[in-house]
């Protein structure tokens, strides 16, 4: 029985002693690196949740010559952690967003095993700046470059290409799923370097439970479960991540200190869709960015793709879930066709706040649920 005791001592003290380890070499990089990002850049964190419409999201960042885009490095955070807890990582995040906003790239290597090539990066192939000059010569910077062709050409590219790269763009953008406090992200805010502004993309509950069912994300609901002390369990997990949603966005709107206010812009996944080109505007002007017709005719494509394209049936595992190419307002409304309506009920149940102060109308019968010519997605209340 000692023996035992013991043992678990020692495997609890070894995990704190690698949790103070990470948080020490991140507080080490709190300082700005000389010469690695020049005070005019601007940062972007692009705040959602899984299964929310931020990979597309990301994507409308991403294909600007402008930008500098990474697409989640804080799983890498939560892949070397999972023992831990979505609110006890939230530092190591922070400190880890902050050094990527810096293009100081050396924050990696302490969650990134012995990295030597860009393949190594959770879903580098998503940035097309790791795609382009200078981090690969295969296209031109200017190019619209797909994940597949990228994965082909510029995969051996060296890992510290990929802050030589970042250091040649005006803006870095950087998106992540797992934030669940917005004051985490007040030192970030707070910060005059980084003129940071953060895009919140939030979606319908409903749609998101639906979208969960078709791909799996076990090890992420681990540590979610780990801040709830169960085993985790779709409800529960979407529990959590609703009240972690609209708890971001009431502080944002209510609660931030006044000198941060500015900052931060909610968008609904279901207007995004409606009006992308608007949404795209409205973003590029926030966060000082120029579209071109380009950009804006790959815009209209990819979200007018055919309708077929876009239904998902319940059990199909063959889902792309990074899948950008879709017929966007037909997808964001798939889950009234593919839920039952105990389990739009049941999400409509545990996600109640969410979905008043993001004004998604709960379904008050299968008929109304099925019948697409009524907008369960009410016009947003001004602040």
């Amino acid at each position: 029985m000692l023996i035992r005791f013991n043992t678990v001592l020692l495997l609890i003290v070894s995990a704190l002693l690698l949790l103070l380890l990470l948080l020490f070499s991140s507080w080490r990089r709190l300082e700005p690196q000389e010469g690695v990002s020049a005070p005019t850049k601007t940062h972007v964190l692009i705040l959602s949740s899984w299964r929310s419409g931020s990979t597309f999201a990301g994507q409308l960042f991403s294909q600007n010559p402008s930008v500098f885009y990474m697409m989640e490095p804080a799983k890498h955070v939560w892949h070397r952690m999972p023992w831990g807890s979505p609110e006890l990582l939230q530092g190591a995040l922070r400190d880890l967003l902050r050094s990527v906003f810096l293009c100081d790239m050396g924050a990696l290597c302490a969650y990134i095993e012995d990295p030597s090539m860009v393949y190594q990066l959770f879903m580098w192939s998503m940035s097309r700046a790791l795609c382009s000059p200078p981090a690969c010569e295969a296209f031109q910077r200017s190019d619209i470059i797909g994940v597949k062709e990228c994965e082909a050409r510029c995969g051996q590219t060296p890992f510290e290409k990929i802050s030589e790269a970042c250091a040649t763009y005006s803006h870095v953008v950087v998106k992540s799923v797992r934030f669940f406090q917005m004051e985490a992200l007040y030192p970030l805010l707070a910060d005059p370097s980084l003129r940071l502004r953060v895009i919140h993309l939030v979606r319908d509950p409903r749609a998101v439970y639906a979208s969960r069912q078709a791909v799996s994300l076990h090890p992420d609901d681990l540590v979610i479960g780990n801040g709830i002390n169960s085993t985790p369990s779709t409800l529960g997990v979407m529990h959590r991540v609703c009240l972690a949603q609209a708890e971001m966005y009431l502080t944002a709107s209510y609660r931030m200190p006044p000198a941060l206010r500015g900052r931060y812009l909610l968008t609904r996944y279901e207007d995004l869709v409606r009006d992308p080109l608007e949404h795209l505007a409205k973003w590029y002007q926030f966060t000082g960015l120029t579209s071109s017709r380009r950009l804006e005719s790959w815009v209209y494509n990819i979200t007018h793709w055919p309708t077929a394209n876009s239904d998902w049936k319940p059990g199909i595992s063959s889902v792309d879930p990074l899948e950008i190419q879709k017929n966007a307002k037909v997808a964001s409304q798939a889950w009234r066709k593919h839920l039952s309506f105990q389990e739009v009920q049941d999400v409509q149940s545990i996600c109640k706040e969410a979905m008043e102060v993001f004004g998604y109308k709960p379904a008050a019968s299968e008929e109304e649920q099925r019948d697409l010519t009524k907008d369960l997605v009410l016009p947003r209340k001004k602040n």
